[in-house]
């Protein structure tokens, strides 16, 4: 963790303040609005999730920026990040969520665009998970109890973007950004719990104070009957512009990559041009950012 740089590389609160002055200024950007919305206040409501509020208050969080959302080498540099990250995150704090700053793309981008990144993304991420999909967790999205899997655990993957008007505690200024949470964080709170049904309640109640509008009809409870976790990833506003099936199709085939890119460092394999027949499906970019 801290090595070198600020971008493709697992960092802390303290090592991320030490480097802000040198990093890219959409990442100075990315993060200064991401920890404004978590310590201020909207309307004279703080950020609906006190859990949020209190790991970036405490130093808790961990951080990791992508140079793209498409690029296979900076998809890839994510991938060993994650990895790292689900090594050294029990250790690191009872909490500790991961949040991924994405570069922003080149000019103004519509919902439809951070719908298909965000997925690109998790696709990507499976396609070249080193770990085969949790034998406890199944397959099809379309189940209560599904949720997206990677390094040999279930996440849960929460996204802000800039496309929301009125539904700020899910708005990005700059660009898309997604925090990663191990299903392992939550035991004691889940929603079979009285202490989880409490949270819930309260997270709620602060999000409709927060944004201004009612929660969105999305929301809800992993393992609920009729609830969709992939649904919260990234709440839809517009029905034309979201997907309205899981686009993520996962299988527990393992591996889907070539041996050669599920190495840690295989993102230099691209990065120097090298070996590029090496590619599995869902290795090359969609376009550029």
């Amino acid at each position: 963790m801290n090595e070198a740089g600020t971008e493709g590389v697992l960092l802390d609160q303290e090592t991320l303040h030490g480097r802000l002055d040198d990093a890219s200024p959409w990442l100075q950007e990315h993060y200064r609005t991401f920890r404004e919305s978590m310590l201020g206040e909207r309307g004279g409501s703080p950020f609906p999730c006190y859990f949020g509020i209190e790991v970036e208050r405490e130093g808790d969080m961990l951080y990791a920026a992508c140079e793209s959302t498409t690029d296979p080498a900076a998809l890839l540099r994510l991938r060993d990040v994650l990895l790292e990250y689900l090594d050294t995150y029990p250790d690191h704090a009872d909490r500790a969520p991961l949040a991924v700053f994405f570069k922003p793309p080149a000019g103004d981008r519509g919902e439809a665009h951070y719908h298909e990144r965000l997925w690109h993304v998790l696709e990507f991420l499976h396609v070249h998970d080193p770990e085969p999909w949790p034998d406890d967790i199944p397959t099809d999205p379309d189940t209560p109890r599904w949720e997206f899997c990677f390094g040999g655990e279930a996440l849960f993957p929460t996204s802000r973007a800039p496309f929301y008007d009125d539904r700020k505690s899910r708005y990005s200024p700059v660009g898309l950004e997604i925090t990663f949470q191990p299903r392992a964080v939550f035991e004691g709170i889940t929603a079979d719990t009285e202490a989880g049904e409490r949270a819930r309640e309260t997270i709620r109640d602060r999000m409709g104070d927060y944004d201004g509008v009612c929660p969105h009809a999305d929301l809800g409870d992993w393992g609920a009957e009729g609830d969709r976790e992939w649904k919260q990833y990234l709440f839809r506003e517009d029905d034309d512009a979201s997907p309205d099936a899981c686009p993520l199709d996962p299988t527990r085939d393992h591996p889907k990559a070539p041996d050669a890119l599920l190495e840690p460092g295989a993102w230099r394999r691209f990065a120097d041009g090298v070996d590029a027949d090496a590619e599995a499906p869902g290795a090359a970019g969609i376009g550029d950012d």
